[in-house]
Order: C-alpha cells, then sequence, then structure tokens
C-alpha cells in the first residue's frame, strides 16, 4: 500500500533545476549605473534574462536593436575568473571579475564602441 500526499506535485517542483539571478543588491547595483546612463541619454531600455546557467541585464541604445552591453552573472565560473563579465555588443568581453561593483566600472565614462 503507498500513501499518497496532496503536495507530491510541489516536491517535483523542488527537483525542477532553479534559474539563475540577480539578488537584489546585485539588480540595485546594476540599476544605479543603468539610471545615470539614461539621464544622460545613453540607453534607453534593458531586459533581465534568468537562465538555468546564467543571468544576464541587457542593455540597448533603442529597444528594436541587438543590446549594446550585456551584464552576466555566471556561478559556475564563481572559483575561477569570476562570476561577473560585462560583454560588448559584439561578443568581447570588456570586464569580469569577481565584485560586480569593479566589474561594472568598465561601464562608467566614454566608451567608445567598436564596428
Amino acid at each position: 500500500m503507498r500513501l499518497v500526499h496532496s503536495n507530491e506535485s510541489s516536491h517535483k517542483s523542488a527537483l525542477a533545476p532553479m534559474n539563475v539571478s540577480f539578488d537584489r543588491r546585485e539588480l540595485s547595483t546594476i540599476l544605479n549605473v543603468y539610471g545615470r546612463n539614461v539621464a544622460n541619454g545613453e540607453w534607453r531600455d534593458y531586459a533581465i534574462d534568468m537562465l538555468k546557467d546564467r543571468a544576464v541585464f541587457s542593455i540597448f541604445k533603442r529597444a528594436s536593436e541587438m543590446p549594446v552591453f550585456r551584464i552576466e552573472k555566471d556561478p559556475s565560473l564563481r572559483r575561477k575568473q569570476g562570476q561577473y563579465r560585462v560583454v560588448g555588443q559584439n561578443g568581447q568581453i570588456l570586464k569580469r571579475g569577481h565584485e560586480l561593483v569593479q566589474v561594472l566600472k568598465v561601464l562608467d565614462g566614454d566608451i567608445s564602441l567598436v564596428r
């Protein structure tokens, strides 16, 4: 005889892999940099993607374009070169590291994009 619990379906969801996301502190830090650049008229839109292996904050000059920058959090790189990185429009890694604040400094100031 088998006893079936009414919350058995919630147990199955606990086994499903979780998506990586930015925590409140990380998102606040990213939005501070984003807000400064919106106020300067440089950026206009953003998107957040929470995937199984990484979280991505994409920054756009216009909503219909490809992202100008992507801020990525990849926990699998935490013990290596750091879980945070800023990626440029053409896929080049502009900066990576263990501290989000240090990595985001690459977005402060004038950055000329290579086309």
